[in-house]
């Protein structure tokens, strides 16, 4: 079922109990790459209705770090469910099993060395040095063969794969942001269910969060669409504008 387009009169109907916004950043929160004035505005209003933000996204430990330190979010997800970095304590927190934490970044560099015998082409990202439990590279000149034969080769390997907008990101199979996030609430906001919290995001790697039996309330900001036909996990909202012009509206109507 595709996504209804969201109206103030479903967030009335449907999200009343909303107290944590858990959101994408790269193409959800961004505008052309970089955040925006009104981002922070609309962090503001969210915070005078008691409403949380955890930013959840597959960029590093080592930058979302210094997001968390200065934006005002209770904490951040990072590496698609492979750390969480609380406001109160920095220190990050590798949230799946991983066996062997010592060797798990270098099995994942033997695995992408065997990507790029196929793909000379591809490079790692400019954060990946700052990764704990994923390795990333970049997603530019890869087309949707590309995609899939990289994912088959994982898949045979034993090795997670996905990617955004921007990255490819090698991993663990059972690491991903619906189960970092569900593992995250569990134990720093206990008080909080499912049902308390809206899942936002534009890309592949955002597929889990829209997974309606963990989270049935879900948002896609409406540059998702060219994903919709490849997810089998969608969104059950989708905004009219993309990026954070998408973001923007979804936080006037919980607003509201």
């Amino acid at each position: 079922m595709r996504p209804q387009v969201l109206t103030t009169a479903i967030s009335q109907a449907h999200f009343h109990d909303v107290c944590l916004v858990a959101t994408d950043m790269d193409g959800t929160l961004t505008a052309k790459g970089e955040f925006t004035p009104g981002l922070l505005q609309a962090f503001e209003k969210l915070r005078d209705r008691n409403i949380k933000v955890m930013i959840v996204t597959g960029r590093s430990a080592g930058w979302v770090s210094g997001l968390v330190n200065y934006l005002p979010v209770v904490g951040a997800i990072a590496e698609n469910g492979g750390i969480y970095i609380d406001k109160s304590n920095l220190d990050p927190v590798i949230l799946p099993d991983i066996p062997r934490m010592s060797q798990h970044r270098g099995r994942l560099q033997n695995m992408f060395n065997r990507l790029r015998s196929r793909h000379p082409d591809i490079k790692p990202s400019v954060d990946n040095p700052y990764r704990l439990t994923d390795w990333t590279f970049d997603i530019d000149g890869l087309n949707e063969a590309d995609i899939a034969s990289m994912q088959k080769s994982c898949a045979e390997n034993a090795v997670g794969f996905t990617y955004s907008t921007v990255q490819c990101h090698l991993k663990v199979p059972h690491q991903n942001k619906a189960e970092g996030l569900s593992r995250v609430l569990q134990k720093y906001f206990p008080d909080l269910s499912p049902n308390n919290v809206i899942t936002v995001g534009d890309s592949p790697n955002d597929e889990s969060l829209f997974n309606a039996e963990a989270f049935p309330h879900s948002v896609g900001v409406a540059n998702v669409s060219e994903y919709l036909p490849s997810l089998s996990y969608q969104p059950a909202y989708i905004t009219e504008t993309p990026e954070v012009e998408g973001f923007l509206s979804l936080v006037e109507q919980l607003c509201n």
